[in-house]
C-alpha cells in the first residue's frame, strides 16, 4: 500500500517566502509540465514541475531542495509563461537552489560565483593575464584590419561600457573580437574594467542573492567612478537577467545607483539606424539563417521588466541577410536550447543535451544553414552539446554581433585617428605596466 503523504509545517521564513506565489492556486492542470522541458528527462522519471510544486505546497520543501531538479531547472519560463493561475514558478525554483547549503551546490557553479565575488572573474584569471590577452588581441586586431585599434581600460567619460564574459577571456579570444571590430567601425567612445569585468552572473545559477546584487553593484560603482554614460546589458541570458535583478535591490536600497543601460538589440539597431555602421548583405549571400529566441532575453524579460526582445533581433539579421526564416515554435513559445540556469558549465551534461532536443529539431524543420543567437550560453549549447547528442542535421552557430561584424563595410580611420589611436593604447599599457613588445 502506498503510503499517504502528510503535509509538513514549514519554518516562517520558507513559508513567508513561498506565501508570495500562493501555490495553492495551482489547480494542477499541468500545463507547466507539459511545455517544461525537463518532463521526459531520462534520469528525472517520476519527478515533473507540476508535481514539484504540489510537493511544496504540502510543505515538502527539504525534499525539493535535496532533489537534482532544481539544478536542472533552465529558469526558461515556459511553465510562467503558460500557468493560468500566473504562478512564478522559475522564481520559486531559484528559491530551492538558494535553500541548498553552499557546499553541496552541484558542480563548478559555487566554485564560479566565488572567484568572482573575490577575484571579479569565474575562472579566477589573473589581471596581468587579462591585460596581456586585452593588448595582444588588440595589436592583432590593429594589424589585420583595423589600425589605431586598442582595448581601452578604466576610460574616463566613455559613452558605452561592456563586459566580456571569462570564457572568451580563458579560451575562445577571438570571440572578443567581433564586438571589439563593431565599436571600431562606429568610432565608438568606450571601455572595459579593469576589475570586476565578469559578464556572466553565476550568483543567479546558485541562487545567491548575496552575490546578485554584489555582482551589479560593482558594474554600477565603475560607471559611477568614471562617469561613463551607458552599459551595455551582457550578453548572457544570466547576465543581463540577474544584472537587473541585482540592480534592482540595489536602487531599491539607495536611489543613486540608478544608471544608464542600453541592450544589446537596441544598441546595435542604433548604430545601423544613426549611420554609424554600415553592411553589406551580398557577404550573406547562399545561405538561410534563422534567430533563437533566448529564454531570459525574451519570456522572463518580458515577465519581469515588462520589455522582452523579439522583433529588434530579427530586425538586425534581416539588415545583414537577404534569406532569413522563423523557427516553429517562436518568441514566446519558443523552446529552451537546454544550457540556461547554469546547465551548460553544469554537471548534467546529458540531461542538457537531452532537453534541447525540441530545439534541435525547429531548427532542422526550419531547413536553415545558419542558427543566430544572442547569448554566450546559448551559443555554446547549441554550438557544442546539441549537434555532439543529435549529428544528423548540420548547421552553423554565429552570435547575432558576430553576424554584423561579418557584415561590416569598415570605413577606413584616417591618419589622424589612427595616429591617435596608436598614441594613446601605447600611454594606456605602459600606465598599466603592459609590455607591448613582450612575448609569451
Amino acid at each position: 500500500m502506498q503510503e499517504l503523504i502528510k503535509p509538513k509545517k514549514l519554518p516562517d521564513d520558507i513559508s513567508s517566502y513561498l506565501s508570495k506565489f500562493d501555490l495553492n492556486a495551482c489547480f494542477t492542470c499541468g500545463t507547466c509540465s507539459g511545455g517544461c522541458p525537463i518532463t521526459g528527462t531520462p534520469g528525472m522519471e517520476g519527478w515533473d514541475i507540476r508535481k514539484v510544486i504540489r510537493m511544496l505546497a504540502l510543505g515538502l520543501v527539504d525534499e525539493v531542495v535535496e532533489s537534482k531538479f532544481p539544478w536542472v531547472c533552465t529558469g526558461c519560463g515556459r511553465c510562467a509563461f503558460g500557468c493560468p493561475m500566473g504562478i512564478d514558478i522559475p522564481y520559486i525554483m531559484l528559491h530551492m537552489k538558494h535553500l541548498r547549503a553552499r557546499e553541496e551546490v552541484p558542480g563548478i557553479l559555487h566554485k564560479g560565483a566565488e572567484n568572482n565575488f573575490k577575484t571579479g572573474n569565474n575562472m579566477a584569471i589573473p589581471q596581468e593575464d587579462y591585460f596581456f590577452l586585452l593588448s595582444d588581441l588588440g595589436v592583432e586586431m590593429a594589424e589585420e584590419d583595423c589600425p589605431g585599434f586598442y582595448v581601452p581600460v578604466d576610460k574616463d567619460d566613455a559613452d558605452i561600457l561592456f563586459f566580456p564574459n571569462s570564457k572568451e577571456v580563458f579560451a575562445d579570444n577571438e570571440d572578443l573580437k567581433w564586438w571589439w571590430k563593431i565599436f571600431y567601425a562606429a568610432r565608438e567612445n568606450w571601455t572595459v574594467p579593469s576589475k570586476h569585468w565578469e559578464a556572466v552572473d553565476w550568483g543567479l545559477f546558485t541562487g545567491n542573492y548575496d552575490y546578485i546584487k554584489a555582482f551589479a553593484q560593482h558594474k554600477i560603482d565603475f560607471m559611477k567612478e568614471h562617469r561613463v554614460k551607458r552599459m551595455i546589458m551582457p550578453d548572457c541570458g544570466g547576465g543581463s537577467y540577474g544584472c537587473r535583478v541585482g540592480m534592482k535591490a540595489c536602487v531599491e536600497e539607495d536611489v543613486s545607483n540608478e544608471i544608464h543601460y542600453i541592450y544589446l538589440y537596441e544598441y546595435l539597431m542604433e548604430l545601423i539606424q544613426s549611420g554609424r555602421i554600415k553592411l553589406d548583405k551580398s557577404v550573406n549571400a547562399g545561405k538561410i539563417f534563422t534567430w533563437h529566441d533566448s529564454c531570459k532575453h525574451g519570456r522572463e524579460l518580458e515577465r519581469h521588466f515588462g520589455k522582452g526582445f523579439y522583433e529588434e533581433p530579427r530586425w538586425i539579421i534581416q539588415q545583414c541577410v537577404d534569406e532569413f526564416v522563423d523557427m516553429e515554435p517562436n518568441r514566446g513559445n519558443s523552446f529552451c536550447c537546454g544550457a540556461g540556469g547554469g546547465m551548460w558549465p553544469g554537471p548534467y551534461e546529458e540531461e542538457s543535451a537531452f532537453q534541447g532536443r525540441m530545439k534541435y529539431e525547429g531548427i532542422k524543420n526550419s531547413g536553415a544553414n545558419v542558427l543566430v543567437v544572442g547569448c554566450s550560453n546559448c551559443h555554446d549549447q547549441l554550438m557544442k552539446r546539441v549537434p555532439k547528442a543529435y549529428p544528423d542535421y548540420p548547421y552553423e552557430v554565429k552570435y547575432i554581433w558576430e553576424l554584423v561584424a561579418d557584415t561590416l563595410v569598415l570605413d577606413p580611420w584616417s591618419e589622424e585617428e589612427v595616429a591617435k589611436g596608436e598614441a594613446d593604447g601605447k600611454a594606456q599599457w605602459e600606465a598599466l605596466g603592459v609590455d607591448l613588445d613582450e612575448e609569451w
